[in-house]
């Protein structure tokens, strides 16, 4: 053997004897304890930093999606308003005829009903161009100015919105087949 070798297994001897000894041990179990947790401690980071990023990316996702559904509904209530906006403003033309033909009987309800017609057209402006916050304050100081004519004009209000619903359920009950529902074909009353 050569001198290399022999100084070699001679310095791997005495590390086993050393190694067997209860310090070395401890330190050697010291440092593996250390080495785990701070190989542990870089993979916790690691995967914080990841899952922040996945996070981040998930919660941008969402607002941008968010942002799209907002834009849409806005457009869609912008299209709601002017609709609602045009058919108070032709209710108020409605109401202006009504006020014309009472202008030459009954001249103190055609002014009344008059300014019911004006105070409509406000509101279709407000409804055109403003919130609905304004058309509440609005409505709340007509009817203080003018209960008589707040509560006529609330009145036809309530006439057009349930002619309006029987005009369209009439429209989706027309296509129903009331014999279809009948599965016997008799009905109270009839002799079967």
């Amino acid at each position: 053997m050569s001198d290399m070798d022999l100084n070699t297994r001679n310095a791997n001897s005495s590390r086993n004897q050393n190694a067997g000894s209860p310090q070395d041990l401890k330190d050697q179990m010291t440092d593996a304890g250390s080495e785990i947790k701070q190989r542990a401690g870089d993979v916790l980071r690691a995967s914080t930093e990841t899952a922040r990023d996945k996070f981040k990316e998930a919660a941008d996702a969402a607002k941008e999606a968010a942002a799209g559904t907002a834009d849409r509904l806005q457009d869609q209530a912008r299209e709601q308003q002017q609709s609602g906006a045009d058919f108070v403003g032709r209710f108020a033309g409605n109401i202006r005829d009504a006020a014309r033909a009472f202008e030459n009987d009954v001249p103190f309800a055609a002014r009344s009903i008059n300014s019911a017609a004006e105070y409509v057209d406000e509101a279709a402006e407000k409804i055109r161009n403003g919130s609905f916050r304004d058309l509440l304050d609005g409505a709340t100081d007509f009817a203080k100015r003018q209960p008589a004519a707040f509560l006529g004009l609330s009145v036809l209000a309530g006439f057009a919105a349930v002619r309006f619903l029987k005009a369209s359920g009439s429209q989706s009950s027309s296509s129903f087949n009331p014999s279809s529902s009948y599965s016997s074909g008799s009905h109270k009353g009839e002799a079967s």
